[in-house]
């Protein structure tokens, strides 16, 4: 089916989804430009500083959508400077986008905002199902994660549709989570992480990629929907899973003190999961390109 270009103004557009959303939407014929600190030769760049104010109106008006990925990288050792980071850039970035977006005439303003957030969300859950009607947790990262919605959500008392999409742990080899455990893996010193039975949320880069553009080309999508796979798994078994692609033994086990020692605060997001699952991605249509862990483990690694 034919595509009918579309005007996407996207921000954090150097991060992990950000890039592969951006080559994404630029292969199907997209106008794509981008809201940074610093210009980018190879796209339409508009200077912003989230903090400094709201959005410049000339990045916004007349486009069709905004996808806002913008923030603090969340995987650090979460000190008292580095959580005022992650929460301002969250929260007061994402007022000054919505407010930005509020100063533009109704007939430029765009008509749908995709806004980042994450599974942590919900907090830690045990074995608990986790869906979209969840209620928040009482975590740092879930306070700041609600916060963060609650900014997102402001738009659309302005008659913008809202979408907030709950990120999981994406698999992709040039980045993130499983970027970082490769070179542990590949040494064959991989293995459970303090006692690996805590959910892992996962989900391809690609099919987060996906989630992103449905909500964007689909008006009936609004609200809050986890960017996760249909299958969360332990970490035990995501484990073995990544130890099998790589044709390594992942069988050393990380004791839960150790990861507390080294990351302080951030070491209960890494050992306490979310066995979050799609509930509305796929009552709402999306179908996914790699629903299998061992397949896209696979296709991540290629």
């Amino acid at each position: 089916m034919e595509h009918d270009a579309r005007k996407i103004t996207v921000s954090g557009a150097s991060g992990l989804i950000g890039a592969h959303l951006v080559a994404r939407l630029r292969e199907r014929g997209d106008e794509v430009s981008v809201l940074s600190r610093s210009a980018n030769p190879d796209l339409s760049t508009w200077q912003w500083d989230p903090l400094d104010g709201p959005a410049p109106a000339e990045a916004l008006a007349g486009r069709d959508a905004v996808v806002h990925l913008a923030g603090e990288p969340i995987g650090q050792r979460l000190t008292d400077e580095v959580k005022d980071r992650v929460r301002r850039s969250r929260v007061v970035g994402t007022r000054n986008l919505v407010e930005g977006l509020r100063a533009i005439p109704e007939a430029d303003r765009p008509k749908v905002l995709v806004s980042s957030s994450g599974v942590a969300y919900y907090g830690p859950r045990g074995d608990e199902e986790i869906t979209e009607s969840t209620p928040a947790g009482d975590t740092f990262l879930a306070r700041v994660s609600a916060e963060w919605e609650q900014e997102a959500a402001r738009a659309a008392d302005f008659g913008v549709r809202v979408v907030r999409m709950r990120t999981g742990v994406v698999l992709d080899a040039s980045g993130g989570t499983l970027k970082s455990l490769l070179a542990t893996y590949r040494a064959g010193m991989g293995g459970p992480i303090a006692g690996g039975a805590f959910a892992v949320p996962w989900i391809h880069v690609d099919d987060i990629v996906g989630l992103y553009v449905k909500a964007v080309d689909d008006a009936s999508w609004s609200g809050a929907y986890n960017g996760t796979a249909p299958e969360p798994v332990t970490q035990k078994e995501f484990s073995k899973a990544l130890g099998r692609a790589l044709r390594r033994p992942a069988v050393l086990p990380t004791p839960g003190f150790a990861l507390k020692v080294m990351l302080g605060e951030m070491a209960d997001m890494v050992t306490t999961g979310q066995r979050a699952v799609p509930r509305r991605a796929l009552d709402g249509g999306y179908t996914y390109a790699h629903p299998d862990l061992d397949a896209a483990l696979a296709d991540a690694l290629r």
